[in-house]
């Protein structure tokens, strides 16, 4: 499978995606990055920048169909927003004579990873409970753009997590792609009440699936903040259990 590496996350959160390779591998799944591609174009698109945006596309497209064409079962995004832009690269390019076909097939091979997990026998991945009880934030664009609001708990769940009651689980935690940055007052108040919803049963880590909300949960919350998928990534026989990524997320919050 293709792994849609993105931007952000790349750069920011770089143990996401080392961990779903990791996970993918223990279940026999390769996930394989393509070098040339690069943003999904949700940002350029969303500002307005559709030019731009669409061109992010094109981009991604022959980046990917070398490796389409040679049997690619799906390309796989570890961010929600990203993956909610995959899904439209059809409707968004239908009217493109070059890319329309090829962006048709893009949309339909797009998953999130999670997707792919629900199907697979979790309990073969041999996880440590040891990480505590956990909330579990459903990004926007998983509940509203994917339509998949159940997809982390009934992963997580499935896989033996203890998963504490959060409320408000449809409100947005105010990143909202670059709502963060250009709407920074509201954000924080959104984001502050999200974070209550969330710490309520004093969970001792809060889960997303989308980095935006990842990083904007994390300059605030109490606890630390990680990708789902690092959870799936602990597994028994690994000494002293320490959440993949608290170095960077301490680094991130200081």
């Amino acid at each position: 499978m293709l792994l849609l590496e993105g931007c952000i996350q790349k750069a920011a959160a770089p143990a996401t995606n080392a961990a779903a390779r990791r996970v993918f591998d223990r279940l026999g799944i390769r996930l394989q990055p393509a070098p040339q591609a690069g943003c999904c174009g949700a940002v350029n698109y969303h500002l307005a920048a559709h030019a731009d945006g669409l061109d992010n596309m094109r981009r991604n497209i022959d980046a990917w169909w070398p490796q389409i064409e040679a049997g690619a079962e799906a390309i796989v995004s570890s961010a929600t927003g990203c993956g909610s832009m995959l899904n439209d690269y059809g409707h968004l390019l239908a009217h493109d004579p070059v890319y329309a076909a090829r962006a048709g097939r893009v949309s339909a091979l797009a998953r999130d990873i999670g997707e792919i997990l629900l199907k697979e026998d979790l309990g073969s991945l041999g996880i440590d409970h040891r990480s505590g009880r956990v909330a579990v934030q459903t990004p926007c664009s998983l509940q509203h753009g994917m339509k998949l609001p159940h997809l982390i708990t009934d992963i997580l769940t499935r896989a033996g997590v203890t998963l504490v009651a959060t409320d408000d689980s449809h409100l947005c935690c105010g990143s909202a792609g670059t709502y963060s940055i250009l709407q920074p007052a509201m954000a924080r108040r959104l984001r502050d009440a999200k974070i209550a919803a969330l710490t309520g049963n004093n969970p001792d880590v809060i889960v997303s699936g989308n980095i935006g909300c990842q990083l904007h949960l994390a300059t605030a919350a109490p606890v630390p903040v990680r990708h789902w998928i690092e959870l799936l990534d602990q597994h028994e026989g690994d000494g002293d259990i320490a959440l993949p990524g608290a170095a960077a997320q301490d680094r991130l919050t200081q």
